[in-house]
């Protein structure tokens, strides 16, 4: 828990020290961390009106041959349920490794009923566990490398059911229906 706590803080301040700058410096308020909002449903419900937007969008390329891209696509549909939940919660993030710090701080304080392995899939690798950050590294791969075709469609199709997963997940938490 303290390591979440630590970086969610760490997300506040950064995202403060910038504003700050921003103010000093005339120039428009921007940041790239953590700050607190009034919670926000009606925002929320437009992140998880954008994640079902990239599932569609998954199916369209798997169908059209292009599931390269669509690695992407899981992934971002994935986190736009996790920046409905800060929203809900009174945060908005800037910032891809603080928006999950601040996802499994909130499961760590029992504040959502929400499956560890959601957290997990975006969290960057940092150990031997095997789903650890794949939604990232599937991500990175596809995007960033020259492979124009997905070699394990089955973990496409895993990962298709498990953002669907997610989302009603999401639902659940932002509206209250748990």
């Amino acid at each position: 828990m303290p390591q979440a706590s630590n970086h969610v803080k760490w997300c506040l301040a950064k995202a403060q020290k910038e504003l700050e700058e921003c103010k000093q410096q005339g120039k428009r308020p921007k940041h790239r961390g953590l700050i607190q909002i009034k919670p926000n449903n009606e925002e929320a419900k437009k992140h998880l009106e954008k994640a079902e937007h990239y599932i569609q969008a998954t199916e369209f390329l798997k169908k059209g041959e292009f599931a390269d891209i669509s690695a992407g696509t899981l992934f971002y549909s994935m986190y736009h349920c996790f920046l409905a939940i800060a929203c809900k919660f009174g945060y908005e993030s800037k910032n891809q490794t603080c928006t999950v710090a601040l996802v499994e701080l909130l499961l760590e304080e029992g504040k959502i009923n929400l499956d560890k392995k959601f957290v997990d899939l975006l969290k960057p690798d940092e150990s031997e566990k095997k789903q650890a950050g794949f939604a990232i590294d599937i991500r990175e791969e596809y995007t960033y490398g020259a492979e124009v075709s997905i070699k394990d469609k089955v973990k496409i199709e895993e990962l298709i059911n498990t953002s669907k997963e997610l989302i009603d997940r999401a639902k659940d938490i932002v509206f209250g229906k748990e």
